[in-house]
C-alpha cells in the first residue's frame, strides 16, 4: 500500500479540498489538504521527477514543453489519488523581478500610479507585458528625504514598497499547463512566499530562508514576516551531482546515487567526494554570506537563524558545514509540522518537509480562500 493510500484510508475524503502545485525545474510536488476542527489536515502528496519525461535521468533539471509538463503533472495527481481541482499554484523565482523601492507618502488612492511610475525604472520590458502587484512595507523608523527650502530643512516621509514583476508569457505558459492538466487555480505566486509560509513563523528578529534546489539556490531574509530581501545563486543541487561525475568519471546517475547516500558523511575512503562537495558548496554559502552581509549593514540588524528548505539540503553533513560557514543557528524546514499528519509517519514528514515547502505553502493560501 502506498504512503497516500495510508493516508487516504486514515483521514478520509471530505469536500473542500485544496490542491498546492509545485512545477520545480527537476520535479512536480502536489499537496492535497483540506480544514477540519479549524485545523489544516493532510490528505495526500506527491513528487514525481521531471528527467525521465526529458529522457534523461532522475534528479536532472528539465527543460520541458508544456504538453510533457501537463502530463507529468495528471501523472503525479493520478498516482497520489487527488478528489480536487481546486488549487494554487507556484511560480519559479526566476520567472520574477523583485524590487525594493522607495516613493513618497501620497494617499492610497494614488499610491497604485505613483508605484507604477517609479517601477518603469527597474522592469526591463513594457509594463504592458507584465502584470505587476506591490505591498507597501511597514516603516519602522520613518525614511526621510532632507529638503530645504528657505534655509529651513524640512523632513519628507518616503514609504518602502515591495514590487513584483511577472511576464504574461509566464503567466500564459503555467494557464495552459493548468488547463491541459484539468486543474481549477485561483492564483499563482512567486515560489519564495509559498515557501516563506510554510516555513516561517512570524516574529521579530530577522530570519534567512536559503532555498536549495536542483537548478539554484535562492535566499529570502524574513523580517516581522515581511520580505526584506531576495536573490537567487545560480548553482544548485544538479551541479554538485555533474562534478561529481565529472571528477570520478561516472554516470550521473551513479553520482546523483553516491551525493544522496553518502553525501558528506561517507569517512575516510570518500574524501575525494567529500573535496567535490564541498568546494561547491563553498561558492553558494560565499554568495549566501555576502548577502547576509549587505543586508545587516543596510539595516544594522543581525541574522541568527537560517532555515533550510529545497531537496538540496537533504543532502548528508550538510547542516553542519553550513553551520560553521555561517556562524548561525542552522534547522531543517518543517513545513508538515503545520499541518495535522499521521503521528506514526511523523519521521518521514520531518525527513520529506524541505522538498514540499513550496507546495504546503501555496495549499495554506488556498485553503484561506476557503474561509
Amino acid at each position: 500500500m502506498s504512503l497516500s493510500s495510508i493516508l487516504s484510508s486514515i483521514l478520509g475524503r471530505k469536500e473542500q479540498s485544496v490542491l498546492g502545485i509545485d512545477i520545480g525545474s527537476s520535479a512536480i510536488k502536489v499537496v492535497q489538504i483540506k480544514r477540519k476542527r479549524g485545523r489544516a489536515v493532510l490528505e495526500t502528496y506527491g513528487e514525481l521527477a521531471l528527467g525521465p519525461y526529458a529522457g534523461t535521468e532522475v534528479g536532472r533539471a528539465t527543460s520541458l514543453d508544456n504538453a510533457k509538463l501537463a502530463e507529468a503533472l495528471k501523472d503525479i495527481l493520478r498516482e497520489s489519488k487527488t478528489t480536487t481541482t481546486a488549487c494554487g499554484v507556484a511560480l519559479p523565482f526566476s520567472s520574477s523581478l523583485i524590487s525594493f523601492i522607495n516613493i513618497p507618502q501620497v494617499p492610497e488612492k494614488q499610491m497604485g500610479e505613483v508605484i507604477s511610475i517609479e517601477a518603469r525604472k527597474y522592469i526591463p520590458v513594457p509594463m504592458t507585458e507584465v502584470l505587476l502587484d506591490w505591498s507597501v512595507i511597514p516603516n519602522e523608523d520613518g525614511l526621510a528625504e532632507d529638503d530645504s527650502q528657505n534655509g529651513v530643512v524640512k523632513k519628507k516621509a518616503m514609504q518602502e514598497v515591495l514590487v513584483v514583476a511577472i511576464h504574461n508569457e509566464y503567466l500564459n505558459t503555467y494557464q495552459s499547463i493548468m488547463t491541459g492538466s484539468g486543474l481549477n487555480p485561483s492564483f499563482y505566486e512567486i515560489e519564495l512566499f509559498s515557501s516563506v509560509r510554510s516555513v516561517i513563523d512570524q516574529g521579530v528578529q530577522p530570519v534567512v530562508v536559503l532555498d536549495m534546489g536542483a537548478r539554484a539556490t535562492k535566499l529570502y531574509i524574513v523580517e516581522r514576516g515581511i520580505l526584506r530581501s531576495a536573490h537567487i545563486i545560480n548553482k544548485g543541487g544538479q551541479d554538485i551531482t555533474l562534478a561529481i561525475a565529472q571528477a570520478m568519471s561516472i554516470p550521473v546517475a551513479d553520482a546523483e546515487n553516491i551525493k544522496r547516500t553518502q553525501g558528506l558523511q561517507g569517512g575516510p575512503e570518500y574524501k575525494a567526494l567529500t573535496e567535490i562537495i564541498s568546494i561547491n558548496l563553498d561558492y553558494i554559502f560565499y554568495e549566501a554570506n555576502a548577502t547576509i552581509l549587505n543586508y545587516q549593514k543596510k539595516y544594522s540588524k543581525n541574522v541568527s537563524h537560517i532555515v533550510m528548505t529545497g531537496g538540496g539540503v537533504l543532502l548528508k553533513g550538510l547542516a553542519e558545514l553550513a553551520k560553521v560557514s555561517f556562524q548561525s543557528e542552522m534547522t531543517y524546514a518543517d513545513p508538515f509540522g503545520k499541518l495535522e499528519t499521521p503521528a506514526f509517519l511523523a519521521e518521514q514528514f520531518a525527513a520529506a518537509g524541505p522538498e514540499f515547502a513550496v507546495a504546503i505553502g501555496v495549499a495554506l493560501r488556498r485553503l484561506s480562500e476557503m474561509n
